[in-house]
C-alpha cells in the first residue's frame, strides 16, 4: 500500500505511519479468522518442535485447526506479519522471500533469518527488518 508523499512525510523522519505497521497480506497468510497458521509454518519450515519452542506451548500441544492454542496462533501470526514487510521489499516475490529467510546473513550474525525465529530470536530480527526499511527510506 502506497500513501501519498504527504501523509508519509507527516508520519515521522522514517516515514512509517500508525498503519504502515500492518503490511499487505501478500502471500495471503490471511487475518484474524482467515488466518493459516499451517501456512506460515510451513513458509518458514517450522516443524512443530520449532513452532512449540517459540510459542512457549509444548510441541504435543501444537495444531492448525480450529483449536489451535491462543499463544500459536499469536506469535505465527506475529511471523507472517513479518515474513510479508519481507515480501514487500521484493515485489511480493515469493522464492525471494522464501530465500531471504532462509539464506545466512553476515549482519545478523551469519545467521539466517529462519534461524533467528526458531532459535527465540524473533524480536530482535523484527527489529533489524523495521530498521533497514527505515534506514531505506531515509536513503531516498
Amino acid at each position: 500500500m502506497q500513501y501519498p508523499k504527504s501523509v508519509s512525510k507527516a508520519a515521522g523522519k522514517a516515514g512509517y505511519g500508525l498503519f504502515d505497521t500492518v503490511p499487505d497480506d501478500l502471500l495471503q497468510f490471511g487475518y484474524g479468522q482467515s488466518f493459516d497458521a499451517l501456512k506460515a509454518a510451513k513458509f518458514l519450515s517450522l516443524k512443530k518442535a520449532d513452532v512449540g519452542r517459540i510459542s512457549a506451548v509444548a510441541e504435543s500441544s501444537v495444531r492448525y485447526d480450529a483449536h489451535i492454542p491462543e499463544q500459536v496462533r499469536l506469535r505465527l501470526e506475529e511471523i507472517a506479519s513479518t515474513i510479508n514487510l519481507v515480501a514487500k521489499q521484493f515485489n511480493g516475490d515469493q522464492e525471494k522471500t522464501a530465500t531471504w529467510f532462509k539464506a545466512r546473513n553476515p549482519l545478523l550474525g551469519d545467521v539466517s533469518p529462519r534461524d533467528m525465529i526458531r532459535l527465540g530470536r524473533y524480536d530482535r530480527l523484527r527489529a533489524f527488518i523495521i530498521q533497514a526499511m527505515s534506514d531505506q527510506l531515509q536513503a531516498r
